[in-house]
Parts: structure tokens; sequence; C-alpha cells
């Protein structure tokens, strides 16, 4: 088994803890899991840890992320994507023909930066001990609390129709759906998500990932060392700060930004450090 990162493309229809049992067989080991869930409907970049590599997963789930969606104007769905029922009465061509492209902009333009975001109702998050999916497709209203997220691009790449092909740029915990969500409500005909592909996870981008079929023929690994220097800020340390910081001392370290990986002189990545009060405190020690 060799601890590192696999930067899977994953496909319609399954979902992230499918993936990880997939890799499971193909490691040879439990010691799997990943960084971020796509639902099944999404595509592109899963970020999966293998061994020592699990304990990154965390981090990697804080770090921003890019989508390419469609939207399709005209209708709300009970679950904010293709998977829902409509709500309401669907707009017709006409009055979608009647909203410009410089009404779309200017919604969108509301959605961007930091921006308090009511999450989908058929999302992860948990209430009261139970994931709110659950709770919706038992048939329970679901009210969540907006959160604060930071949307750093919300671009219209082609308009088709009733559907917009967009491009988003944002901090972890933002919902595309909700985006899709919230644009159709500001422009008063509704609208939801018809398609939606991850094409990067922090450093990991799509021309990295590998579908489930190639990595059945080759297991491709981020190595350990790799995959940190990829995913964050690098530090090189003496052999002595080395030795110290691999017994989870805290040390004083000019730390570009945290938490950050930390290598010795031949080049073997020994921790992920955090600053704490301009100390280096390690969080995750591999060596």
């Amino acid at each position: 088994m060799t601890d590192g990162i696999v930067v899977v493309d994953k496909p319609t229809g399954l979902t992230s803890h499918d993936v990880v049992a997939r890799l499971r067989r193909l490691a040879g080991t439990r010691r799997v899991g990943h960084a971020g869930t796509l639902d099944p409907m999404a595509t592109g970049v899963l970020v999966v840890g293998i061994g020592q590599a699990t304990r990154l997963l965390g981090h990697l789930a804080l770090t921003d992320k890019d989508y390419d969606a469609t939207i399709r104007l005209g209708t709300a769905t009970t679950t904010d994507d293709a998977e829902g029922e409509a709500i309401g009465t669907e707009a017709e061509g006409e009055a979608l023909a009647e909203i410009t492209d410089t009404a779309i902009a200017a919604a969108i333009a509301d959605l961007t930066g930091d921006v308090e975001q009511i999450p989908s109702a058929v999302s992860a998050i948990k209430v009261d001990g139970v994931r709110a999916y659950k709770r919706a497709r038992a048939g329970e209203s679901v009210e969540l609390a907006p959160r604060r997220v930071h949307v750093a691009a919300f671009d219209v790449v082609a308009r088709r129709g009733a559907d917009l092909d967009v491009h988003v740029s944002c901090s972890t915990g933002t919902y595309v759906r909700a985006l899709a969500r919230d644009l159709g409500a500001a422009l008063g005909v509704g609208a939801h998500l018809t398609a939606l592909r991850r094409t990067r996870v922090g450093g990991f981008t799509i021309d990295r990932a590998r579908t489930l079929e190639q990595l059945e023929k080759q297991l491709d690994v981020v190595p350990l060392g790799a995959a940190v220097a990829a995913a964050f800020p690098r530090v090189d340390v003496t052999e002595d700060e080395a030795r110290r910081i691999g017994l989870g001392q805290r040390l004083v370290l000019n730390l570009p930004a945290t938490p950050a990986g930390v290598f010795d002189p031949d080049g073997r990545v020994v921790a992920l450090v955090e600053d704490r009060d301009g100390v280096a405190q390690p969080r995750c020690v591999f060596a």
C-alpha cells in the first residue's frame, strides 16, 4: 500500500462513498477516505486519501473549489436540482426570453463575494443529529440557518435558451445548487441545477484526475510528500528541527501561510503544522 492521494474523476450516478469502496478494493486497505462530498448527479474531482494521507483530508476539505455547472431557468425544484419535483408554475419561453443578459448579470453580482447563503434542504448538514437530506426526503420540512460563504467567481460562460452554463469558484461550504435556486428567485422565474462538474479542489485539478476505469488498470497515487507540497505551502527545516517536530514539539518557524507542510533536508514530509500565536504547532505528524 502506498500512502498518498488519488484524484478521481467521479462519474455521475455514484456516491462519494461508492468511490471510496472501489478504491479500498484497489488499494487493498480499508484506510481510505475522501475530502468534500459530491452528490451522485455531480461529476469531477474527488480527492481520496490512502493510508497516512487520510489525515490530510479534513484540511483539504476546507480549501476553495471550482465548478462548471448548468442552471436551467424557469422552474424551481424541491432539491434545487434536476432530481427534485417542480415547485410552482413553470415559466414559459416568452417570459424567459424577456430576461435580459443585463438582468442576469445584476442578479449574479448580488450572489458574488461574501454572501449569506441558506444551504439546500437536501444538503448533508445535520439537524438534531440527522442529515438534512434524510429529513427532506422523508417529507419533513427542513429549515437551515444561513451561513457566510465566499463566491470568488460566478461567470456565465454561455446562454442556451433556458440554460445558463456557468463557472463558479467558491469557498468550502458553498452550495452551487443554492446559487442556482437564489438566481432563479432573484429573476422571478425559478431555477435549478441540471449539471455539476467539480474541476478543482485546492491544488488538485481535473487534468490530474483519473476515471475509475483508468484506476482499475493502474492505481495512480500522488505520494504523500508530493500531495502535501501540492496542497499546502512548503517549509524546509533542519534535521534537528525536523526531529523535534516529529516528536510533536512546537517550534518558532517562518510560515508563509497555514496549514503548511514541513519537510526535512532529505525532502521527506515530516508534518502538517499550523500557526498558533507565532509558533508552529504540529497537526499531523508523519515522520
